[in-house]
């Protein structure tokens, strides 16, 4: 398992922008996996369809910068909540976050790369993350449910990205729920 502090160098070594540092700051805080003092974020993976959650439970998912949403989970989020055009005058581009607000919950889209066909960076996955962390707190958003994100068709680590999501969330009272078949 890769450790915070490699993360972290791995994070300002390949992308010097400010973003980027602020998500490797959070990467760096522990290095034992423990929680922060005080801390009640947990992480559970659970089987069952994503969709199936609680709808007062924000959901997530990994897309492009381009708004394609052609394949995978992501074909689901575009018909069961469309606003394409929504998304798309947000404005973001990689390692950014664009959302959409569905009766009582956050619809979030990491977007970790630019072009559908590209694959994700784990810098860009954490700094993408790092900005749904921010809304997420500034909304008041204590649970979020999620597939694998960035493992599917994007190929990454499973347990890399665990690492990631643990660090960027442990001083929090999240709950983040991440569900498979």
């Amino acid at each position: 398992m890769l450790c915070s502090l490699q993360i972290c160098n791995f994070f300002t070594r390949s992308k010097p922008q400010s973003l980027f540092k602020m998500a490797a700051q959070v990467t760096q805080a522990r290095n034992d996996g423990s929680q922060s003092p005080g801390s009640k974020f947990t992480l559970v993976e659970k089987k069952g369809d994503l969709f199936n959650c609680d709808d007062c439970e924000s959901l997530a998912h990994c897309i492009s910068a381009d708004i394609r949403m052609g394949k995978g989970i992501a074909t689901l989020f575009k018909s069961k909540f469309g606003g394409i055009l929504e998304l798309q005058s947000q404005g973001q581009k990689k390692g950014g976050l664009a959302v959409l607000k569905r009766q009582n919950r956050f619809i979030y889209y990491l977007i970790t790369k630019s072009k559908y066909w590209e694959k994700p960076t784990y810098p860009d996955l954490a700094a993408s993350l790092y900005a749904m962390r921010e809304h997420a707190l500034k909304e008041k958003v204590t649970n979020i449910s999620m597939p694998k994100i960035g493992c599917g068709l994007d190929k990454l680590q499973w347990d890399k990205v665990t690492g990631i999501l643990r660090n960027t969330f442990e001083d929090t009272d999240m709950k983040i729920t991440v569900y498979t078949l």
